[in-house]
């Protein structure tokens, strides 16, 4: 019987709670479960719409959802190809659909703007509060964010560190009176440097300031991505399993902060091993979050070959999953 956590049941009016507690009507000896969840820009390439992600989740019974916050109108999502959702969808009458689907709810969603330019407070900020608005409507607990990939023009790293502090001050009040957990992924320049991560992590002393593990990011920006997680850990509430290619990993390791997906399937890539002992070391360190895939889809084969690794994966490590 599959775990029912509070994030994903509850009403869109609801505040959500932290991301690691589960509804106390539920704690029992099945509160060990972790669960699998993607982020529909797997589907980018196939231009698909977030419906028809919706039915890809139906289909390969994955019951969470990750996926990017469009602020405005764009032609190629009201044309219905792209797989993502816009703010002015109601939030509501989206989860309504999604739940006809089977599919419980966002597992986070990305607002990820980058914050670390000069436009990070007139255009990111904005973008990040109005997504924690529409986030708390429709009962997801995480939104992330992150920096730009390369230093920002104009701006010391000082300069831009101290802009991010200011614009990562006013995002956590309003994350706080919604209840809402704002993740940092490592992605960026700054992001990826486990001792400027540790900074941004301070930023705010606040429960609701977190982090995004991208197991993907972390390698291909030189670092190792077990030994990230482990500085981390008790900040993460939400992570990104992501491969990388033999052939990515020789062209760019260490001279790149991030990729957007796996460009080939989870598991068949150099960072499998990194990702086995990840899964293991939040197995005995008793996460219970969502483990968002990101890998290119090519319309449905690779994201299921990585799903296939991913469950085999998990059992192979006994780690409990909510199906």
């Amino acid at each position: 019987m599959a775990q029912i956590w509070y994030a994903a049941s509850r009403t869109g009016s609801d505040p959500p709670p932290d991301p690691y507690v589960a509804d106390p009507d539920t704690r029992g000896d099945e509160d060990v479960a972790m669960k699998i969840g993607f982020h529909t820009d797997a589907f980018n390439s196939s231009y698909f719409s977030f419906e028809k992600c919706l039915q890809w989740a139906q289909t390969n019974r994955v019951h969470y959802i990750e996926c990017g916050l469009i602020d405005g109108v764009s032609w190629i999502h009201g044309l219905g190809y792209q797989p993502h959702v816009a703010l002015y969808e109601d939030p509501v009458l989206l989860k309504r659909k999604m739940a006809s689907y089977g599919v419980s709810g966002f597992s986070q969603i990305d607002a990820a703007y980058p914050l670390s330019g000069k436009d990070g407070p007139i255009r990111g900020v904005p973008y990040v509060m109005k997504s924690i608005q529409w986030a708390h409507l429709i009962g997801c607990p995480c939104v992330d964010t992150t920096d730009g990939m390369n230093p920002p023009q104009g701006l010391s790293d000082q300069e831009a560190m101290d802009l991010m502090k200011f614009s990562y001050s006013q995002i956590i009040e309003v994350a706080e009176a919604h209840q809402i957990v704002v993740n940092i992924e490592p992605h960026g320049y700054f992001t990826t440097k486990p001792d400027m991560m540790s900074r941004m992590l301070e930023f705010c002393d606040s429960k609701y300031l977190r982090m995004n593990m991208d197991t993907g990011n972390t390698f291909i920006a030189g670092q190792d991505p077990v030994a990230f997680l482990k500085r981390f850990i008790d900040k993460v509430s939400h992570v990104h399993i992501k491969d990388v290619s033999e052939s990515l990993a020789a062209a760019v390791r260490g001279n790149q902060t991030g990729i957007a997906v796996s460009q080939c399937a989870i598991g068949d890539g150099v960072n499998a091993d990194n990702i086995r002992q990840c899964l293991s070391f939040l197995r005995d360190h008793g996460y219970k979050g969502v483990l968002s895939m990101e890998c290119e889809g090519q319309g449905g084969p690779m994201i299921e070959k990585s799903l296939a690794w991913l469950r085999k994966t998990l059992a192979e490590l006994k780690i409990q999953i909510e199906e």
